[in-house]
C-alpha cells in the first residue's frame, strides 16, 4: 500500500472545529433528509435489517394511541351509528397521526372516568379492547365454557382472543375498521356492555370439510354482510413446560375466567380499576385492587377444612369464587393487606402482591414530571405524609410477568416502570459525566437488577400444581373410588401410569427451566463511568444511564439495550431476527436521544446508534486521530436493563406464549360432559331398579360414581395426545421440530400457503449474471459483459466500475468483507480490494474522552494490484494510474425502504472534484436522474430481464467539481441524489431451489392456496411464479398502478391492467375482467374465476387498506397471488388480513424479515436454524418448502388420530355403559379382572397403536374436519352406539330365553357388602360380545386414506387388534379353566358360542357398512332437513368463500 495514500487527509485540511461543526449540523441534515419507514431492510435483497423485524413487531409506541383511537371510535359509533362515511372509516394514517394527540395508558384509564365519578361510567366504558375483527360480540360464557376453561388451562374457546399487534406501517389506522359492515351494536362489542350473541366466534374454519360447500352461502354481491372475524391465533412462542399446560387442551397454565366480565361498579373514591396496555405483549391488562377481609378468609378456611379441601380446589379453578367470598374491592392507594387481580386479554385472571419499599427520592425518579390535574385524586399533606409534596417516602409496585408496574399517589393509577423516560437525556454532553453513587443506588431501587433471572419453582410446589390440575384430581379420586370397591389392581395400575407421568413431567419440566435460565441468564465484567472515575464492576449493577467502555474489558456480548455514544460498532442481530447479515451502528445523534423520551420504543433513526442486549458483537471500534492512534474509546449508555430490553421481552414471550383455541379441544370437552350427563340419567334409572331390588344407600352411591368413571374414562385426556406426540417424533426425524404442540393439529386445517421468495422459494444466494453497461457514441445498452475486464474505460469522473466499486455498506472485519450478500457479490465483481477508513465521532469531549477528531472517511477502495504498491512501479508508466488510483468513501446516505435506494459520496485521491453515486430500484432512477441520460431501448431491456426473474439493481452517479469535505458532509440528501446521469445495470440471477416446483405443484393439485409476499420487483415475483408454478402458465395475471394521485392520496384510483396484454383490465370495483380488446389473444369473451390472478406491490396493497372499498378489498385479498414489494410490517399485514377472512394461514419464510409474519400465522415454518426461529413454532432444516408439505400431512394425520382416538374412547365408553347398565337392572356387574382386561388389556394397547398410522403419501383436495359437532362426526358416533346397542340388548334378551339360562342369584340386603354378583349368563353373554366390540370399533375408526395410510401399514396396530381378535376368540369357543375362573364366565354350551360368535360376525358387517356408507347417508339426510328448516348460514370464519363465491 502506498504511504502517500496511507497519510491523505480526505477532509483537504478542515480543522477539527470545522469537523465537530460538520458532525452537529449533520444530525440537521439528516432529519431534513430522512424519510421514516419504520423498516430499513435492503433493496431488492434479502433483508438486512436496520430495525430488526422483531424488534419493529415490539415496536408499539403509537399502538396505544391508536388503540385508544379505536375504543374511542367505537364508543362514538353508538351515537352516530353506521352513518360514517368511508372517508371517516378509513382515515389515513397521516390524518390520524394530526388529529390525535398521543394518549398513554394512564391517559386512557383518565378519559375512562376512572377516578370513581358520579355518573358511574368507570369501569365499564374503559377497557374496550382493539377488535380489529368482530364478528359478532362474544357469547356469555357457559356451564360448559366455564368447565372447559378448567380442564383445558387455556382461555375458553368458543373464541380465540383478540388481537392487539402492532398495526403495520400501511394501515395502522384503519385495521381497526377493517371490512367494517357492522351496526353499533358491533362497533360496542369490545366493551363491558357489549351486547350479548348466542353465536360463538369460531376462528379456523371449525365446520366440517363436507361443510364447506353445504354451508356456506353463495350470496349475490350487493348482499355481502362484509364482517371482522375477530379470533384470531396470536402468535406461538416457545412454551415451559411448567406453563404450557397441557400438550392437549391449551398452551396456558393459569385458570382463565372467560370473557371479561361486566363487575360491579366500583366504589367510589380514588380509583381500584385500571386497563393498561403492555407493549411487549401487544395486549390490554386490567387490575383491580382488593383488600381481604380477615373474618370472611377465616371462615373459608374453615369451610375448606369441612369440605376436606374440595372448596380449596374449587376456589383454586375458579378464582372469582374465592374472590367473592373473601375480598373486597379497594383503592389501589387505600390498600394495606391487599393485592392486585391482572386479568388478561385472553380471559386468564392471577393475584400479586403490592410490595412497598423505602423510596425517599423524588416522584420524577418515577413518574411523569406532569400529569392531568383532573385525574389527580385528594391527598394528604404531600406524598407519604411528607411535607414536601415532590418526595416520596415509599413506593408501592406490582410485578407482573417480570414486568413492574409503580403507583403513582398523585393520582392513584399504575404507570410501567420501564416507560420512564430521564428528563436529562437532550444529548450527549448531557449525559457525559455519567451517574453519581447515589443516582445509581436510586434507580438499582427502582428498576432492579440488570439480568434476566427466571424464577424456577420448586419442586414440591410443581408437584402440588401438577396434581391439583383436575385432570389429575379426576384420577385420584377414580383411584380412591376404585380401591374402596376392592378395585385394587386396576387401581395399582392406573395410579402407577399417573405417578410415571407427573414425574416424567416434573423433570422435564425442571429440565425445560433450567435450561431456559442457562439461555437468558448473562453477566460479564464491565467498565462503567461513575463519580467522575472508572470502575469495574458487574453488568448485573448496570442501571439506565450508566456510561459503559465497550472495549476495556472486550465485550462479545452485549449485557444491555446502550446508546452508542462514541465509535461504531457491527453487531450480529440473528437472536432477534434470524437475519445473519450482520449490522452497522453509528453513534447516536443527540434529536434522536431527545426522540427516545417521546417514544415507547426503538423505530426509526434511534435504531442506528441502539445496540440490543443479547446481540453478539462482531466489531467495535474506538474513533482515531488524524495520524491513526487510538482516540476516544468506544462509549454505551445504559438505556434499558433486565426483563425491560428486548431480549427480556422476548424471553417474556417464550415464558408466556398467547393461547390459542382450536374448536376440536372445545367440542371435546363438552362432549366428555355430555357422556357424564348421560351416565347421570343411565344412573338414575338404575337406581330405581336398585331401590326396588333393596339395595343399600351406600352401594348405591358406591355403583353411581363407579358409573362416571365408566362413562368418563380417565385415560381420555392422555390418548387425544398420542396422535400429536407420534406425528411430533416423526417431524423430528425430517429435521423439522416443533415447539407448540397444539399447532400440529392446526396445521391440519390450513388452506391457504404463503411464501417469502428469496431464500425460500429461491437460492439464499445470488449470482452476478452481468452488467450492461451504456454503448459509447450510441444510445443503446452494450453487450451483457460477464467479466469486470470487458468493460469500456471512461475517461468520465464518474463512471460505472468506480460506482460498482464504492457503491455499497460493506465492512472489513478481521480480513473478511461483511455486508449484504447482495453487496459482497457486486464487490467481488469488481475484483478491487477494500479498506475501512479511521472514522471519529468526537462527541463527548470532556476529562472522560478528551480528544479531538481527525479525518473521516469510510472505506477506502484500490484496484486490483494496488496493494502491494512501491514506489519504483510509479515509474513504470503502464501502471502509474491503476496504482496511483484510489476512491475514499466520505458520506453513505443508508438504504431507505420508502426510497428503495442508497447513495455515496466518494472522493477520488488528488482529485479536485466529488462523485455521487446511487444505487437502487430501476424504477425509481427515473425520478432522480436526467432523462437524456436514459438509453433507448431502457424500458425494453429492463422487462426483458424481470420477466424472466432476474434481479435487477440500476445504477448513477454525477460528479461535483470543487466539492470540499465540508460541504459534502453538509450536502442532504436531496440535493446529492438529483440531477444524476444513468450508468447502467447490474443483472443478478437467483434460481430457485430444487425442491420448490414439485412442492407447489403438490399444493395446488391439493387445492391448497399458495400466495407468494415477497420485497422483491412485481416483474420478477410474477416470473419466479409461473417458473415455478405458484401461478399457472396460462393464466392472465393482472398488476394495479396509479393513474390518478398515488399511495399517499385518498382520492387515487388504480388501473388494473393485464401483464400481458396492457390494454385489458378488471372492472376497478368488482375486480371482474372487462372484455377483452378486439385484436386480444384471449379465446373467450368470457374468463372464468380461475383463469386470472392479480399481482400487487406495496404502495398499492397500503393505499388499499386505507381507502378501497371493502368489498374491493375483500376480493383483492381472494384473488391475489403475488404482494411484491412488501415491507416486513406489509408481510404480516397479509397474514393477518387472510386470517381476516377465515383462512388458516401457514406462513414459510426464512426467518430474516418475516419474523413478524411467521409469528402472525397460525403456522409458522422457518427454514432459518438461527436463534430467532423462536418466533415460528416449526423450524425446518430442509432447506427447501418440501417441509410444508410434510407439515400439512402430519398435521392432517395427527387430527384425524385425535377424531379416532376420541371416538373410539368415547365408544368404548358408551359401549361399558351400555353393558353396566343392563347388569344394573338386576344388581350385577361385571368382574374386577374384567374390568382390568378390558381396561388395561384390550383399550390401552390399542388407543396407543392407533397413533403410529402414517400419514397420506400426498395430500388430499379436501381437508379433514376439526369439528366434533359435524353432521359426519356425530352421525358416525350415533350410528355406531345403536348397532353396538342393538347387539348387546340382542344378547342379553336371547341368553335369557335360552332353556340352559339359569336366573343369577339375588343379593341378600341384609348381607349387602357393596359388591354386586358378576358370574351369571348375563355378564358372560355380554362381556364376550363387548370384548370383540371394543377391537371392532378400533377398526371401524382407524381411518386409513385420504389422510392416513392404510390401517394394515400400521404393523403395531395390526398385532393388537390380531392378537387380541384370536385370544377374545379363544376366550368365546374353547376358554382355559383358569381364564374362566379369573374372569368370572359361566360354562356356555357350544352351540351358544357359536351363536355369539355370528352375532358377533353381523355386528363386524353392520359397524363395517354404516362407517362407510351410511353414515354418510344420514349426515346429507340431516343437511337437507336443516336446509328445508332454513338454518343454511354463513359459516363464522368462511367469509372467503362468500367472497369467492361472490367473483364467480
Amino acid at each position: 500500500m502506498s504511504s502517500s495514500s496511507r497519510g491523505y487527509d480526505y477532509t483537504e485540511g478542515a480543522s477539527a472545529v470545522d469537523i465537530q461543526y460538520a458532525i452537529d449540523s449533520d444530525q440537521r441534515s439528516h432529519k431534513d433528509s430522512h424519510y421514516d419507514d419504520g423498516e430499513g431492510y435492503v433493496f431488492d435483497g434479502p433483508g438486512h435489517s436496520v430495525n430488526p423485524s422483531s424488534v419493529s413487531r415490539m415496536s408499539l409506541s403509537e399502538h396505544g394511541r391508536r388503540s385508544s383511537e379505536g375504543w374511542r371510535s367505537r364508543r362514538n359509533s353508538e351515537d352516530a351509528g353506521t352513518s360514517r362515511s368511508r372517508t371517516e372509516r378509513r382515515m389515513s394514517r397521516d390524518s390520524r397521526r394530526s388529529s390525535q394527540p398521543s394518549l398513554a395508558p394512564a391517559d386512557i384509564e383518565e378519559n375512562g372516568d376512572l377516578s370513581g365519578s358520579d355518573d358511574g361510567g368507570d369501569e365499564h366504558g374503559i377497557f374496550r379492547r382493539p377488535r380489529r375483527r368482530s364478528v359478532t360480540p362474544p357469547a356469555r360464557s357457559t356451564v360448559f365454557s366455564n368447565i372447559a376453561q378448567i380442564f383445558g388451562r387455556t382461555a375458553p374457546l368458543s373464541e380465540s382472543p383478540p388481537r392487539s399487534r402492532r398495526p403495520s406501517l400501511s394501515s395502522r389506522s384503519s385495521r381497526s375498521r377493517f371490512l367494517r359492515r357492522t351496526s353499533s351494536r358491533r362497533s360496542d362489542a369490545g366493551s363491558d356492555y357489549a351486547v350479548e350473541s348466542e353465536e360463538e366466534d369460531e376462528r379456523w374454519g371449525y365446520s366440517s370439510g363436507e361443510e364447506d360447500e353445504s354451508d356456506v352461502a353463495t350470496l349475490d354481491e350487493q348482499d355481502y354482510q362484509f364482517m371482522e372475524d375477530g379470533s384470531h391465533t396470536p402468535s406461538p412462542g416457545l412454551a415451559l413446560h411448567v406453563m404450557s399446560g397441557d400438550p392437549i387442551f391449551g398452551e396456558e397454565a393459569r385458570i382463565d375466567i372467560g370473557e371479561l366480565d361486566l363487575l360491579e361498579p366500583p366504589p367510589p373514591g380514588p380509583p381500584s380499576r385500571q386497563t393498561i396496555f403492555v407493549e411487549d405483549e401487544d395486549a390490554y391488562v386490567r387490575f383491580v385492587g382488593y383488600e381481604i377481609i380477615l373474618v370472611r378468609q377465616w371462615l373459608w378456611r374453615l369451610f375448606c377444612v369441612l369440605s376436606c379441601g374440595i372448596l380449596g380446589l374449587l376456589g383454586h379453578w375458579f378464582p372469582r369464587l374465592w374472590l367473592d367470598w373473601v375480598a373486597k374491592e379497594k383503592a389501589f392507594k387505600d390498600l394495606k393487606h391487599g393485592f392486585i387481580v391482572i386479568e388478561s386479554a385472553y380471559r386468564d385472571i392471577a393475584l400479586f402482591p403490592i410490595h412497598t419499599f423505602d423510596y425517599p427520592y423524588h416522584i420524577t425518579t418515577v413518574f411523569p414530571a406532569q400529569v392531568d390535574p383532573l385525574s389527580r385524586v385528594n391527598s394528604r399533606t404531600g406524598m407519604n405524609g411528607n411535607a414536601d409534596p415532590n418526595i416520596l417516602e415509599t413506593l408501592s409496585v406490582v410485578d407482573y410477568r417480570y414486568a413492574r408496574f409503580a403507583l403513582d399517589p398523585r393520582t392513584g393509577l399504575f404507570s410501567m416502570v420501564r416507560d420512564w423516560r430521564d428528563g436529562s437525556w437532550t444529548g450527549t454532553q448531557a449525559v457525559k459525566n455519567g451517574l453519581s453513587k447515589g443516582v445509581h443506588r436510586q434507580r438499582l431501587t427502582l428498576f432492579g437488577p440488570n439480568v434476566i433471572d427466571i424464577e424456577g419453582k420448586s419442586t414440591i410446589s410443581l408437584l402440588i400444581d401438577e396434581v391439583i390440575h383436575p385432570f389429575y384430581v379426576f384420577q385420584i379420586a377414580s383411584i380412591v373410588l376404585w380401591s374402596l370397591d376392592d378395585y385394587y389392581y386396576y387401581a395399582f395400575c392406573i395410579a402407577l401410569i399417573s405417578a410415571i407421568s407427573i414425574i416424567t413431567t416434573l423433570i422435564e419440566t425442571k429440565k425445560t427451566i433450567t435450561r431456559m435460565r442457562e439461555m437468558s441468564r448473562f453477566s460479564c465484567p464491565v467498565n462503567v463511568y461513575r463519580d467522575g472515575e472508572w470502575q469495574e464492576c458487574i453488568s448485573e449493577s448496570l442501571v439506565p444511564g450508566d456510561i459503559v467502555n465497550l472495549l476495556n474489558p472486550p465485550l462479545h456480548v452485549l449485557p444491555a439495550d446502550l446508546f452508542l455514544l462514541s465509535g461504531d460498532a457491527i453487531v450480529n442481530e440473528s437472536m432477534l431476527t434470524g437475519e445473519s447479515v450482520p449490522v452497522s451502528k453509528i453513534p447516536v445523534k443527540d434529536i434522536d436521544m431527545q426522540r427516545w423520551k417521546d417514544v415507547k420504543d426503538v423505530s426509526g433513526d434511534i435504531t442506528k446508534g441502539f445496540l440490543y442486549a443479547g446481540t453478539r458483537v462482531v466489531r467495535i471500534r474506538g474513533s482515531a486521530t488524524g495520524d491513526g492512534s487510538q482516540g476516544t474509546p468506544a462509549l454505551g449508555l445504559v438505556v434499558r436493563g433486565g426483563f425491560s430490553t428486548t431480549k427480556g421481552a422476548l424471553v417474556r414471550s417464550m415464558l408466556f406464549p398467547k393461547p390459542i383455541g382450536f374448536k376440536f379441544y372445545r367440542d371435546s370437552i363438552r362432549f366428555i360432559f355430555v357422556l357424564a350427563g348421560l351416565a347421570g340419567l343411565g344412573f338414575c334409572a338404575s337406581a330405581v331398579q336398585f331401590v326396588r331390588l333393596g339395595i343399600k344407600w351406600h352401594t348405591i352411591m358406591l355403583r353411581a360414581l363407579d358409573l362416571i368413571t365408566v362413562v368418563v374414562p380417565p385415560a381420555l385426556p392422555a390418548t387425544l395426545s398420542i396422535g400429536t406426540s407420534f406425528a411430533i417424533g416423526r417431524l423430528r426425524k425430517l429435521g423439522i421440530f416443533c415447539i407448540s404442540p397444539s399447532r400440529v393439529n392446526v396445521g391440519g386445517r390450513v388452506n391457504v400457503c404463503c411464501f417469502d421468495k428469496t431464500g425460500t422459494l429461491t437460492e439464499d444466494g445470488l449470482d452476478i449474471l452481468g452488467v450492461r453497461a451504456l454503448e459509447r457514441n450510441v444510445h443503446r445498452f452494450g453487450e451483457l459483459l460477464e467479466d469486470v475486464r470487458d468493460m469500456p474505460s471512461s475517461n468520465e469522473k464518474a463512471n460505472f466500475s468506480y460506482a460498482l466499486a464504492t457503491c455499497h455498506s460493506l465492512k472489513m472485519v478481521d480480513g473478511d468483507i461483511i455486508g449484504d450478500p447482495l453487496d459482497v457479490k457486486m464487490f467481488d465483481f469488481t475484483k478491487w480490494t477494500l479498506e475501512e477508513g479511521h472514522t471519529s465521532a468526537g462527541v463527548i469531549k470532556s476529562r472522560v474522552t478528551g480528544d479531538k477528531p481527525a479525518a473521516l472517511v469510510q472505506v477506502v477502495v484500490r484496484p486490483p494490484g494496488s496493494a502491494s504498491f512501491r514506489v519504483e512501479d510509479a515509474l513504470k508508466g503502464s501502471a502509474r494510474h491503476a496504482h496511483f488510483l484510489e476512491l475514499g468513501v466520505i458520506r453513505t446516505f443508508e438504504f431507505v425502504s420508502a426510497l428503495r435506494r442508497m447513495s455515496v459520496i466518494v472522493k477520488r485521491l488528488k482529485s479536485t472534484s466529488m462523485e455521487v453515486y446511487v444505487k437502487g430500484a430501476p424504477e425509481v432512477m427515473k425520478e432522480i436522474c436526467d432523462h437524456s441520460s436514459f438509453p433507448d431501448d431502457y424500458e425494453d431491456l429492463l422487462a426483458y430481464y424481470t420477466k424472466r426473474g432476474y434481479r435487477v439493481i440500476a445504477m448513477a452517479g454525477k460528479s461535483i467539481e470543487g466539492l470540499t469535505w465540508l460541504k459534502a458532509q453538509k450536502m442532504k440528501r436531496e440535493q446529492a441524489e438529483s440531477g444524476l446521469n444513468f450508468l447502467g445495470l447490474i443483472i443478478f440471477e437467483n434460481k430457485l431451489k430444487p425442491g420448490t416446483t414439485p412442492a407447489i405443484q403438490a399444493l395446488r393439485a391439493a387445492h391448497l392456496g399458495c400466495r407468494m409476499i415477497t420485497g422483491d420487483n412485481p416483474l420478477t415475483a410474477v416470473s419466479v411464479a409461473r417458473e415455478c408454478g405458484l401461478v399457472s402458465a396460462a393464466a392472465h395475471i393482472f398488476s394495479p398502478t396509479f393513474i390518478r394521485g398515488g399511495p399517499e392520496v385518498p382520492t387515487s384510483k388504480l388501473e388494473w391492467s393485464c401483464m400481458d396484454e396492457p390494454g385489458w383490465s378488471l372492472d376497478s370495483y368488482s375486480l371482474r375482467p372487462l372484455t377483452p380488446p378486439a385484436h386480444h389473444t384471449v379465446e373467450s369473451n368470457r374468463v372464468e374465476y380461475q383463469d386470472y390472478a392479480l399481482a400487487i406491490s406495496g404502495d398499492v396493497f397500503r393505499w388499499m387498506i386505507n381507502h378501497a372499498p371493502s368489498e374491493t378489498l375483500q376480493r383483492m385479498l381472494v384473488k391475489t397471488q403475488i404482494f411484491a414489494r412488501m415491507s416486513p410490517d406489509e408481510k404480516n399485514e397479509v397474514v393477518e388480513r387472510l386470517q381476516g377472512l377465515g383462512y388458516t394461514v401457514l406462513m414459510c419464510g426464512d426467518g430474516a424479515n418475516d419474523c413478524a409474519a411467521l409469528k402472525a400465522a397460525d403456522v409458522g415454518l422457518s427454514l432459518s436454524e438461527a436463534e430467532a426461529s423462536v418466533a415460528a413454532p416449526f423450524t425446518s432444516r430442509t432447506p427447501d418448502i418440501s417441509c410444508v408439505l410434510e407439515v400439512i400431512k402430519e398435521g392432517r394425520a395427527a387430527l384425524v388420530t385425535s377424531f379416532s382416538c376420541f371416538k373410539y374412547m368415547a365408544l368404548y365408553s358408551l359401549i361399558q355403559f351400555t353393558t353396566i347398565t343392563l347388569l344394573y337392572s338386576f344388581a350385577s356387574s361385571l368382574g374386577d379382572f374384567q374390568f382390568l382386561y378390558i381396561d388395561l388389556f384390550i383399550i390401552i394397547p390399542i388407543a396407543v397403536t392407533m397413533g403410529r398410522t402414517l400419514p397420506f403419501s400426498r395430500i388430499y383436495p379436501k381437508g379433514p374436519t376439526a369439528s366434533l359437532v359435524s353432521k359426519k362426526v356425530l352421525s358416525s358416533i350415533l350410528g355406531q352406539v345403536v348397532i353396538t346397542s342393538t347387539v348387546q340388548f340382542w344378547a342379553y334378551h336371547w341368553v335369557r330365553e335360552q332353556p340352559w339360562y339359569s336366573p343369577p342369584e339375588r343379593n341378600d340386603p341384609e348381607d349387602d357388602n357393596g359388591k354386586l354378583a358378576a358370574r351369571n349368563f348375563e355378564n358372560s353373554a355380554l362381556f364376550l360380545v363387548s370384548c370383540f366390540q371394543y377391537i371392532l370399533v378400533a377398526a371401524v375408526f382407524s381411518i386409513g386414506p385420504p389422510y392416513r395410510r392404510p390401517m394394515w401399514t400400521n404393523i403395531w396396530l395390526m398385532i393388537s387388534i390380531g392378537s387380541l381378535t384370536l385370544f377374545n376368540v379363544l376366550v368365546l369357543l374353547v376358554p382355559p379353566a383358569f381364564i374362566s375362573d379369573i374372569l368370572e364366565l359361566e360354562d356356555l354350551p357350544f352351540a351358544g358360542r357359536t351363536t355369539l360368535l355370528f352375532a358377533v360376525i353381523i355386528n363386524v358387517g353392520l359397524s363395517m357398512a354404516f362407517e362407510r356408507w351410511g353414515a354418510q347417508v344420514v349426515s346429507r339426510a340431516v343437511g337437507y332437513v336443516m336446509d328445508f328448516r332454513g338454518k343454511h348460514r354463513v359459516k363464522d370464519g368462511k367469509m372467503y368463500k362468500v367472497v369467492e363465491g361472490g367473483m364467480r
